[in-house]
């Protein structure tokens, strides 16, 4: 039947049009990104925030649902800044966790002296003198003394909105607590700066109590059918118990039996971007990847020395990573550098090539500070088994362009082969809704050429010579597929030798 429009058992005169959606395209399109962020809200949000999975397309909207200065929003202000597109159309899910039983930081500045002269001083908490164009910074008056200049230190912390801290005094003794509690908090850290014009006082630091806990995420990891690509998980490596959730949800792509969300009716894996800011050296900082060098699914976002969060440094990760997945799956975040990360002044781990390339080789991400941030060198998953020369899913683009062509297969897959019948390859068929073997053979022949284009692939001829599709011995509804890829390479290393010698006469 060629339309449908009118039913086939009407005989009365009359005329009929329907309008069904249809899928044209030549070309599958790329695996669509979509990033799930998981973390803690305010301690004063705890009573009012969604506890369901919610998504977010603001780190405004993050503010006011999860608190501002909250683990939350630190992470969605760095993917949806107010000052650039960020991860722009790429849904934002957030996946919000209950503080629990934790512990906040609270860190004392001592204020002592009377000012000589005028001055400005700022305070920098993580690193940052503001936050969204609010800073940090109080005047500094003639004559005034550790009261005075404590009561202005806690109006301009508290002044800023998407400050991760509470600030109060006492005299001349100013206490920050952390917005939320648990580990995370621990790596709140703040500072007075004086710009070298002390104006008679001094400022000194102690931490009173240091934060802990880390919550389950188990959880919050309810993902389902949503196929979420990238997970920006906010406790960074300092927290093993989540990273193991993490692990034990997303399971592995095993030949024989794939675990979690790589079982083959399910199949939709994610990457877990998680935070570092070790920069002990390559001994210490890799310690944890040993445990997991079986494991695929936590890529390290290292920010050695860095006065930031860890959880920023994934998020910085996660605009990067998301945007090239999204747009060229093809090319890699090497080359790019941090958009929005605190940097230290003096030299990292990382900067020494010897101790990147150990590094990586421990399945331990690499960056370098190039022009004052962090340059991507080499962003991988901590999957680097023993004896396998090449580790088939050390670099995070490599297990992209595998989800890559599972997706664009389903897509195919839905469209020609779902609820057909299935015809022998020599019938002679005029019925709608039917695949032959040969026919499907054909469709992925073209899919072969079509991933080559999108340099996903190399070699297509390779993976065509490879299908293999046929219908079971022992089921009579059961179509089976099997095929072979090379994924692309990616130029890491270049290599030239030039061989020079000296011009002499003839």
């Amino acid at each position: 039947m060629i339309s449908n429009a009118v039913g086939t058992e009407r005989i009365s005169r009359i005329t009929g049009y329907q309008l069904t959606g249809g899928n044209f395209s030549e070309v599958s399109p790329n695996l669509p990104q979509r990033i799930a962020v998981i973390g803690e809200g305010n301690t004063a949000n705890q009573g009012t925030m969604p506890l369901v999975a919610t998504e977010v397309t603001s780190a405004q909207q993050a503010g006011n649902l999860f608190g501002f200065g909250s683990p939350i929003y630190n992470m969605m202000r760095i993917l949806r800044p107010t000052t650039s597109d960020g991860v722009g159309g790429i849904p934002t899910i957030v996946y919000p966790q209950v503080e629990g039983a934790n512990v906040a930081k609270e860190q004392t500045i001592t204020v002592v002296g009377t000012a000589t002269v005028n001055a400005t001083h700022i305070v920098k908490i993580n690193g940052r003198t503001g936050v969204e164009g609010d800073n940090y910074s109080f005047a500094v008056l003639t004559g005034e003394d550790q009261d005075d200049i404590a009561a202005k230190i806690v109006d301009a912390i508290n002044n800023v909105l998407g400050s991760p801290v509470i600030a109060s005094a006492v005299g001349g003794i100013v206490t920050l607590v952390s917005k939320w509690k648990g580990l995370t908090s621990n790596e709140m850290n703040a500072t007075v700066e004086t710009d070298d014009i002390s104006a008679g006082m001094t400022y000194s630091n102690a931490i009173t109590v240091a934060g802990s806990g880390t919550p389950s995420v188990s959880s919050a990891l309810t993902f389902a059918n949503e196929w979420n690509t990238i997970v920006v998980n906010s406790y960074g490596i300092e927290a093993d118990s989540v990273m193991d959730e993490l692990e034990a949800y997303n399971g592995k792509p095993d030949p024989v039996t794939p675990t979690g969300r790589f079982v083959g009716i399910l199949m939709k894996p994610f990457i877990a971007l998680t935070g570092s800011l070790r920069n002990a050296g390559v001994s210490t900082d890799t310690i944890d990847t040993v445990a997991r060098r079986n494991e695929l699914t936590i890529a390290i976002c290292p920010a050695p020395g860095s006065l930031g969060l860890a959880m920023e440094a994934a998020a910085n990760m996660a605009v990067l990573f998301a945007r090239i997945e999204q747009d060229t799956p093809h090319l890699d975040v090497a080359g790019k550098s941090y958009p929005d990360m605190p940097t230290p002044t003096g030299l990292i781990s990382m900067s020494d090539y010897n101790n990147r390339d150990a590094y990586a080789k421990a399945g331990y991400t690499t960056v370098d500070i190039n022009s004052g941030k962090y340059e991507i060198q080499d962003f991988i998953t901590t999957y680097h088994p023993l004896g396998e020369a090449v580790p088939q899913y050390r670099y995070c683009r490599n297990l992209m362009i595998d989800f890559n062509i599972k997706f664009g297969y389903y897509l195919l897959e839905e469209i020609n082969v779902v609820d057909h019948a299935i015809a022998d390859n020599d019938d002679v068929v005029d019925a709608s809704n039917v695949i032959k073997p040969k026919q499907w053979i054909s469709i992925l022949n073209t899919y072969a050429d079509g991933l080559a284009k999108r340099a996903l692939i190399a070699q297509p001829s390779f993976m065509q010579d490879s299908l293999e599709v046929g219908l079971s011995t022992s089921n009579p509804d059961r179509l089976e597929t099997f095929f072979k890829y090379k994924r692309t390479g990616f130029v890491r290393i270049a290599s030239t030798t030039a061989e020079a010698g000296f011009n002499f006469g003839s």
